[in-house]
């Protein structure tokens, strides 16, 4: 019997080469597509997966539980890489790799496999959470396999594969670069954007209209959370409203698109040392992420909040490097749950073009006392008490002035 390889398969060129690839090689494949909100046209992916060689073919819709059990514990974190990236790659990986297992394991399978290259960042969050999820798996990464490598140097030589097993490409020059979508974001890498010094062509954008094109009026949101996690949207301008969180997502993504807003261009630190230009555009979730940390202004405890924000960054490159799932994550993950307790409450913002703008914070959890913070009455707070605040403060800064002073005399 033929050994059994479940592939992770997008009905690209690499994934299609790899599958008859694999074929050739004696593989029952298997193609396994992972719906995480790609615009893409499914029955065709299948029908080409088993046209090319596929024995079986798994269409999974993954879209709900993306948002309910990966986008819902980044946004408690308000995870962000390297102060700009909202990871929305780094975020689908993990799901698609679980349930690649979970097919590998209802097939009998040992053996996984995945296209993506020996420069990525993608090899390695597959492979981790493959063997996070099945320890003893066998990896078929052909972008680091010899035999793959002396017969396929890029792109011409799998197009002359492609064309020789008639394999069915989309060979266009018109977007020469390479895009990632799902429902989070969509990524524009490579080609004609691997010059930092070149501005990003207005015509790479597909998730976003230009600021120069959207409305000339604000579009007013409410957002309503609870614990940290967002319940119900509601367009105040037209008192539409979504409860449902995949819902809520596609329609954050409708407004951010037509409100500009989510365009990200920046050069990243990948985790194998290697810099990379990456074009991001993140419509809904950008809405979400700041609508939630101005709640979190008005209903987080200053060191509570401070702890959070210094543990951020690692939650982010723990995400990004493909530990979701490790124990240092769990921990973490426990650490921003507990955060969220009382992060309850309705964040309104106005969209308009490409800015998320603070439009109004309420919560009956509110830790802000106007009367205390107000410029015009006392409210209970006494200035006197300062002095003594101020000096028991200011005791180590004194020493150390000192010091600084009688070195600088000798």
């Amino acid at each position: 019997m033929k050994e059994k390889v479940i592939l992770a398969y997008s009905g690209g060129l690499d994934t299609s080469v790899i599958l008859k690839w694999l074929s050739n090689k004696g593989f029952d494949v298997i193609a396994y597509v992972a719906n995480v909100g790609q615009n893409e046209d499914f029955k065709a992916i299948e029908e080409k997966a088993y046209k090319t060689g596929a024995s079986k073919v798994y269409v999974e819709d993954l879209r709900e539980k993306l948002v309910t059990d990966y986008i819902f514990p980044a946004l408690k974190a308000n995870t962000i890489y390297e102060g700009t990236y909202m990871l929305g790659t780094s975020l689908a990986r993990p799901i698609i790799a679980k349930t690649q297992i979970e097919i590998a394991e209802k097939e009998g399978a040992k053996y996984v496999a995945h296209g993506a290259t020996g420069k990525g960042n993608d090899q390695v969050r597959f492979e981790f959470g493959y063997y996070m999820n099945k320890p003893d798996a066998i990896v078929i990464s052909p972008w680091k396999d010899p035999e793959w490598l002396s017969e396929f140097e890029g792109r011409t030589d799998m197009l002359k594969y492609a064309e020789k097993y008639d394999i069915p490409v989309k060979a266009s020059q018109k977007k020469p670069y390479s895009e990632d979508e799902n429902l989070i974001h969509i990524s524009h890498e490579a080609g004609i954007l691997e010059d930092p010094a070149m501005r990003c062509p207005e015509d790479v954008f597909n998730l976003t209209v230009s600021p120069k094109d959207a409305p000339d009026k604000e579009t007013l949101i409410e957002i309503e959370f609870k614990d940290g996690i967002p319940i119900k949207i509601t367009n105040l301008d037209d008192n539409t409203v979504i409860k449902k969180p995949l819902e809520m997502i596609l329609y954050l993504n409708k407004l951010g698109h037509d409100n500009a807003i989510g365009r990200v261009d920046m050069v990243e630190n990948r985790f194998i040392g290697i810099k990379s230009r990456g074009v991001y555009e993140t419509p809904g979730c950008e809405i979400l992420w700041k609508a939630h940390h101005n709640l979190e202004g008005l209903t987080m405890d200053k060191e509570a909040m401070h702890l959070r924000d210094q543990l951020s960054p690692k939650y982010a490159e723990l995400i990004y490097n493909g530990y979701w799932g490790s124990s240092e994550f769990n921990m973490l993950t426990a650490l921003f749950d507990e955060s969220q307790k009382n992060v309850t409450g309705k964040a309104k913002v106005a969209l308009y073009k490409g800015n998320v703008i603070n439009a109004g914070i309420e919560s009956e959890y509110s830790l802000y006392n106007q009367a205390l913070g107000s410029m015009d009455e006392e409210g209970g707070y006494h200035p006197v008490d300062c002095k003594g605040f101020i000096n028991i403060n200011a005791i180590r800064l004194v020493a150390f002035s000192e010091r600084e002073k009688k070195a600088k005399s000798k």
